[in-house]
């Protein structure tokens, strides 16, 4: 078995599951490849098994069977990026705040690692999100798995994006910014902006208003099979995109299009894991109590 390992900075309290997991995992006679910016940080806190060898970004992962993507679901995005058109199964193991997408907290880590080894998981595709710029702003990784947003720079006034999708007028936003979401990214910025929440396997986008000026303006679902463009106005002359937690700031007159992936994304779920299950325990869906007793939450 190959395994690469992705990882952000944790606390103290998750150390020994950490070093647990990699002494599984050598103990496995398993390869681990762990990114050279995540080795550093390890090599200082924990005893690394002999063997462990390190990656860039540049570095291919062909051949890894399996990804760990240690920290938050901010990590977890990122993973995606390394991952690209490969399809790795992404195992997200939960050390950040909220745990979304990186279900697996580190006191269940050891019962993962033995249904990972036994082949106990069942693979969920996620559809990502393509955007198109002209010039390029993301250097070629520009696929997400959340959301696009087009948003205005810092304090400066609501910007007016007008959309199309497949080249029929679609409206004008007046707003600070606008979002285009995946199933996935709707629990996320999304959300936060009135959208509404969608099952990871529905083929759709969601395009939602951020802090629109129109109050009569809502979000909207549209099929993830049409092309969605935009044309940007304002009275500054930049805006920023933002790919899930990469932004990059863009001229006035970019032009911009975005679309459905033509790969997917395939994270690694667990029997006692599931979209739902997620939904109440880390949105508290079903803390009513009117609702029956004994129903999981």
């Amino acid at each position: 078995m190959k395994i690469a390992i992705l990882g952000k900075p944790f606390d103290d309290a998750s150390l020994p599951f950490v070093q647990n997991l990699l002494d599984d995992l050598a103990g496995r006679q398993t390869s681990i490849l762990v990114v050279k910016s995540f080795h550093d940080y390890l090599t200082q806190r924990l005893n690394l098994p002999v063997g462990v060898t390190t990656f860039t970004r540049d570095d291919s992962l062909r051949g890894v069977q399996f990804v760990l993507s240690i920290g938050g679901d901010g990590t977890l995005l990122d993973t995606v990026t390394y991952v690209g058109s490969l399809q790795i199964p992404i195992l997200g193991i939960h050390t950040g705040r909220l745990g979304f997408l990186a279900t697996v907290t580190p006191d269940r880590i050891a019962q993962a690692m033995d249904a990972l080894f036994k082949g106990h998981f069942v693979l969920e595709d996620r559809s990502l999100i393509r955007v198109e710029t002209d010039p390029d702003a993301f250097g070629g990784i520009n696929f997400g798995l959340n959301e696009f947003s087009i948003l205005k720079r810092d304090t400066s006034s609501m910007i007016v994006v007008h959309t199309y999708i497949d080249g029929e007028y679609l409206n004008s936003y007046w707003a600070d910014g606008l979002v285009v979401a995946t199933p996935t990214g709707s629990t996320g910025y999304s959300l936060s902006c009135g959208g509404p929440v969608m099952l990871p396997q529905t083929n759709n986008f969601i395009i939602a208003p951020v802090c629109p000026h129109n109050l009569n303006v809502r979000p909207i679902i549209v099929s993830d099979r049409s092309v969605i463009s935009f044309e940007i106005e304002g009275r500054s002359n930049q805006f920023l995109l933002s790919l899930d937690s990469r932004s990059v700031a863009v001229d006035a007159g970019v032009q911009i299009a975005v679309r459905r992936e033509s790969f997917s994304v395939r994270l690694v779920k667990f029997n006692h894991v599931n979209f739902l299950s997620t939904l109440r325990s880390k949105l508290n869906w079903g803390l009513d109590r009117r609702n029956p007793a004994g129903i999981p939450v």
